[in-house]
């Protein structure tokens, strides 16, 4: 990949920073912004002048608001089972050798809530919100987004998240083990770089073995990942899918029952108010 349109990506002192930069779209991804995210995660991994990585989105509104839903209908715009590698973009943040923490700037919902959750380490800033939104719109993280985030908050707490898809503020995200400090914004910066420069003196092959200790906990993940987003994808084609694109698109409220009782005929999706 010569060049970067949808991130930014900077290596200094050891540390590289990789930015989401689409904050006119609340950094949300579409397939391009996950092939590079993709790219510059292995570009870390392998570099042994890096020793974390930070993983953040442009500007003070939004950390990442998932799938870029104005790419979605039935589809994303990229590769992949959905038109979007998440599965590949996940799995390179577990396997990156360094560790990663999320510096979470704004709003993390959604596919960027489940990002924060593959992230090794969390720092917030006092205005960040997180939650998801997945059954919402019309969709689901059925891999990482749910099992690990269960071993993260717990059981009830994830089936809680996912399905009132509530927001939660940083606070409450500290209380349930989402993110593991929280700061007032003008301090986040501060607060990353110490904990960077904590980890910078560590051993870095202690740090890639305990990382991948971590990991092989939860790898089995990945299986039921793959087997999920199979059948997300023939979700995807349903019209009790489309409804939620549309709905949301729309800026109106959708009618999932009505369409899953076949009440509403997905032929009238355009018309409906």
């Amino acid at each position: 990949m010569n060049e970067y349109t949808d991130i930014l990506y900077e290596v200094r002192d050891g540390i590289a920073r990789i930015t989401i930069n689409r904050p006119q779209k609340y950094n949300a991804f579409r397939g391009r912004t996950c092939d590079e995210l993709i790219h510059a995660f292995n570009v870390a991994s392998w570099d042994k002048a890096v020793g974390v990585v930070v993983l953040t989105g442009a500007g003070d509104k939004a950390f990442c608001t998932g799938g870029d839903q104005s790419a979605h209908d039935g589809g994303y715009d990229g590769r992949g089972v959905i038109g979007l590698p998440v599965e590949e973009l996940q799995g390179g943040i577990r396997e990156c050798p360094k560790p990663v923490i999320a510096r979470i700037n704004g709003y993390a919902v959604g596919g960027g809530n489940v990002l924060v959750t593959c992230c090794d380490l969390a720092i917030a800033s006092e205005t960040a919100q997180l939650g998801q939104v997945g059954p919402k719109v019309g969709s689901v993280d059925p891999g990482f987004g749910t099992a690990l985030l269960a071993r993260v908050v717990g059981e009830k707490r994830a089936r809680e998240i996912w399905f009132l898809c509530r927001r939660y503020t940083a606070a409450e995200a500290l209380s349930m083990g989402l993110v593991n400090a929280v700061v007032p914004p003008e301090q986040l910066d501060a607060e990353v770089e110490k904990w960077c420069q904590e980890i910078l003196a560590m051993s870095p092959t202690a740090l890639a073995i305990a990382k991948r200790s971590f990991n092989a906990d939860t790898d089995s993940i990945r299986g039921i990942g793959g087997l999920g987003m199979q059948a997300l994808a023939l979700y995807y084609g349903t019209a009790e899918s489309q409804e939620g694109v549309h709905a949301f698109l729309e800026k109106r409220k959708p009618r999932f029952r009505d369409v899953y009782q076949g009440k509403v005929d997905s032929d009238t999706k355009g018309s409906r108010s």
